[in-house]
């Protein structure tokens, strides 16, 4: 039953992403509409491509208007001259089916484009080749159709093998899934059994070099992982007893034994493989401009072949001459680059972004990223850790810092006061040796005693200090006032009756976050802080960190109206928050930027999820967006702009001064300009998250 029930990530993939291997390869929902390639695989375009170039080398050899132009002759024999209509009916058939194929889908969907003008392309010169053949004067065009149908073959096969390799985020992530898990037994026997069959609470044996095989908790173990695959983190990760731990990660040196909580579908592993599926397969404003502009080509290549046609006709030019002019406006104003412009881009970004902590939920949330000019951060659990930490103390004893952190630890060890776990933490964290404590006991509301080396250690606050008649020393007055101000909490160490030190807990700052404000304002980006906190300590907060304005004591359902004012002054705002509490503001920005999802990568509310809840990388969205959007203009370009220039060479204009293309030569510039879009769209690869 189980079996059935907990589907693994690994089977999961199989829904989204596109295959492993090449033969299997299927075009993405993000391409399939400017291609329609009915069904039709890489392996299935790379082997028609084959055939049709050795059905079109006789074609070529013994068609009889390349033996004139080269000057030789073919080998003769009984048939010999009707081999160039045999073998380029066979590759219009064959080769060009999938390209008819596809007229039929556009037609049907009133929505003509490249495959309509390929079929009309090869159509026509299959057409006047067959009359010629049959008796109509004229010279056939048996060795320019099969050229043709070759070439667009070769173009369609690079173009479908590039956006499979760019859209490979969702297959390469598929792979980092072990195929089967070592299972631990009540008894501590092993048994191998597949990663379908792993159910929540089992305890798995992870050996050095393995990978994860779900989502659980270090229950044994201590060891580092390597989660770049899936956080962007490029060192490796500590992990001890208690900690959590993602399927898919490699383990280090150590042993782990792991308690499973997440299987299947319910695996960050598994919801970051919906976010990619999702991003990829919505739609862009500049997806949706491309395919505005190849249907608007389509027609003004249907146009532009209707008058070559009527003008060679008025001009007396030969039937033959007059077919091959149209023929080649056809191929040449085919939008297969505009086609191939956004989505080649938009898969490379996606994966980029993947691979680099950022999944995009929305594409058109990564696409407004570049015009953001005010990012909004939360503070608690964004700019902040989000939880209780030590953030400093001062000494008013003749005993070191480090000796006073150690004897307050040592008499907070056994309390589970938020306040105490902090100070404990930060000393283990720091590597202190705790002091032996005895005699432990706690007052609610006041604090800690025990007895620690010798000495009588107490640990409290200001009603601890009332309860045992002790005054603030005056060395530490100023620092608690300090540390009020900035909203942390004040606890006093006593040694034996003296008040020795304070230390200062609260919510700490992220390390990351002055360095996510600076890059902020190096990209030219105002930065607003968004609490619920009071002033004083909300300025505290910014003052550190060099934020240009603050919004404090703001409620939970003021924040999506305090973000509608900022766009009202003309500002275009990204929010970035936990995902939980600011959904409505991460839903009322343009960019809603959801943090603090680590391993919960199933965050509804933004368009683009941080999975290492790094402040940082909200800089790195805005250089992903700018850098994609350039990509996208130069192709846009490059793709429409071309055929300003080509239509009018392939209508003949240039025929009187001797220039001409033949449809050979069209086809061969198309296929270049999708090769060059291509290109330029692996560029992209060069985008780093540093900017």
């Amino acid at each position: 039953m189980a079996e059935h029930e907990h589907h693994s990530a690994h089977e999961a993939a199989t829904e989204h992403a596109p295959a492993r291997h090449e033969h299997d390869a299927q075009p993405t929902d993000a391409h399939a509409a400017h291609d329609r390639h009915e069904g039709h695989s890489v392996a299935a375009f790379r082997s028609r491509f084959w055939l049709s170039l050795a059905l079109t080398v006789p074609t070529i050899v013994w068609s009889e208007a390349v033996q004139h132009l080269l000057g030789y002759m073919a080998p003769g024999f009984p048939g010999s001259e009707y081999i160039p209509a045999v073998f380029g009916t066979a590759v219009f058939i064959y080769g060009g089916l999938p390209f008819l194929k596809g007229a039929r889908n556009e037609l049907a969907d009133r929505l003509p484009g490249m495959m309509t003008l390929i079929s009309l392309a090869i159509g026509v010169a299959f057409g006047f080749s067959l009359a010629v053949t049959l008796g109509v004067p004229g010279m056939d065009l048996w060795w320019e159709l099969a050229t043709l149908v070759t070439i667009m073959l070769l173009g369609h096969w690079i173009e479908m093998r590039s956006i499979a390799q760019a859209s490979g985020a969702l297959a390469e992530l598929a792979k980092l899934l072990p195929d089967e898990a070592e299972r631990l037994a009540g008894d501590g026997s092993a048994e191998q059994v597949p990663i379908s069959a792993l159910m929540t609470g089992d305890l798995v044996l992870v050996r050095p070099g393995a990978r994860v095989p779900a989502d659980g908790e270090v229950a044994e173990g201590e060891s580092t992982l390597d989660e770049s695959m899936i956080t962007g983190e490029s060192r490796p990760v500590s992990k001890v007893d208690g900690d959590a731990v993602i399927a898919g990660t490699v383990n280090g040196a150590g042993s782990l034994r792991v308690r499973i909580t997440r299987t299947g579908e319910d695996t960050a592993l598994a919801g970051i493989m919906r976010l990619v599926a999702g991003a990829q397969a919505s739609r862009s404003r500049a997806q949706d401009l491309a395919d505005r502009a190849a249907r608007l080509l389509t027609f003004v290549a249907v146009g532009s072949a209707i008058v070559t046609a009527l003008a060679w006709w008025l001009a007396g030019a030969e039937w033959t001459y007059t077919v091959e002019r149209v023929v080649t406006v056809l191929v040449i104003a085919c939008p297969h680059a505009l086609g191939l412009a956004i989505p080649l881009v938009v898969a490379i970004s996606t994966t980029l972004g993947a691979r680099s902590g950022l999944l995009v939920r929305d594409r058109r949330g990564l696409e407004e990223a570049r015009l953001v000019d005010t990012v909004v951060f939360d503070k608690t659990g964004t700019l902040t850790l989000g939880e209780q930490r030590f953030v400093g103390s001062a000494i008013a004893a003749d005993v070191s810092p480090e000796e006073a952190h150690a004897l307050a630890a040592a008499a907070e060890a056994d309390s589970e006061h938020p306040i105490a776990r902090a100070i404990v933490a930060s000393a283990s964290e720091t590597g202190l040796v705790l002091p032996e404590a005895h005699g432990f006991e706690s007052t609610p509301g006041q604090g800690v005693r025990a007895q620690v080396g010798g000495l009588e250690v107490a640990v409290g606050g200001p009603a601890l200090l009332r309860s045992l008649g002790l005054e603030i020393p005056a060395r530490l007055a100023d620092a608690a006032r300090t540390s009020a101000d900035a909203g942390h909490t004040v606890v006093f160490l006593i040694l034996d009756g003296t008040v020795a030190a304070l230390f200062a807990v609260g919510d700490a700052i992220r390390p990351e976050s002055a360095e996510a404000v600076a890059r902020l304002h190096a990209a030219g980006i105002d930065v607003v802080m968004l609490t619920g906190d009071a002033e004083p300590v909300a300025r505290a907060v910014a003052a550190e960190l060099g934020i240009d304005r603050v919004l404090a004591e703001v409620l939970p359902a003021d924040k999506a109206h305090r973000i509608e004012a900022l766009r009202a002054e003309g500002k275009r705002v990204a929010m970035v928050g936990d995902g939980v509490n600011d959904a409505p503001a991460l839903a009322t920005a343009d960019v809603g930027i959801a943090i603090g999802a680590g391993t919960e990568v199933a965050v509804e509310a933004g368009d683009i999820v941080l999975v290492r809840s790094d402040p940082r990388d909200v800089a790195a969205i805005v250089s992903l967006s700018r850098a994609t959007y350039r990509k996208m203009v130069q192709n846009l370009w490059w793709a429409a702009g071309y055929n300003i220039v080509a239509i009018p060479l392939a209508a003949g204009v240039l025929a009187a001064q001797g220039f001409t293309l033949s449809p050979a030569v069209g086809a061969v510039l198309m296929s270049a300009s999708t090769v060059i879009v291509a290109a330029n769209a692996q560029l992209l690869r060069r985008w780093r998250p540093e900017g």
